[in-house]
């Protein structure tokens, strides 16, 4: 029997999303000269990739684009990041994952940046499930899902046999 996908977001409400937080952090940031948009690998990383293209369209803040990659199995933090993680010092951190389900990847992200000092950090998800096991919540969200634990959220983005697509299964 094939599993049963629903169409949550398509490539266009997904696009809509993104240009609506886009829109959304610029407000939040209006006195900034630079924002670090740090993106979890990997579907986190290439929802920032797209969140970049868009705040430098519609702002002439200097955006500095990170990835972030966690090790999600197991229990302590063990994380990396493309550049020397000082240099986001003092600086406006936006963390990017594709869906908030209990938290833990993203708690694992923000503790990547306890140890710097920074202006702000922010949260920003595509997808919040709201099933926390961890007390971390998104300052941006592009949509909130109920969903029951059994469910599934699958985020298809730059897969070049189909197109960007958000389904429940």
């Amino acid at each position: 029997m094939p599993d049963k996908k629903l169409l949550i977001l398509n490539q266009k409400q997904i696009q809509q999303r993104i240009d609506r937080m886009a829109y959304q952090i610029l407000e939040d940031n209006l006195e900034e000269k630079e924002l670090i948009v740090a993106g979890i690998i990997d579907k986190g990383y290439i929802i920032a990739k797209r969140l970049k293209k868009v705040l430098e369209t519609i702002s002439d803040i200097k955006i500095t684009l990170i990835k972030v990659e966690i090790n999600k199995n197991i229990s302590h933090l063990e994380a990396s990041s493309d550049i020397d993680i000082k240099q986001v010092s003092n600086k406006v951190v936006i963390l990017v994952d594709d869906v908030l389900n209990s938290g833990r990847t993203l708690a694992y992200g923000l503790g990547v940046f306890f140890d710097i000092p920074l202006k702000k950090l922010r949260t920003l998800v595509l997808i919040d499930r709201s099933h926390r096991n961890f007390p971390v919540s998104p300052d941006f969200t592009g949509l909130e899902l109920a969903t029951i634990l059994k469910e599934h959220v699958d985020v298809v983005m730059d897969d070049p046999s189909t197109e960007d697509a958000v389904y429940l299964s």
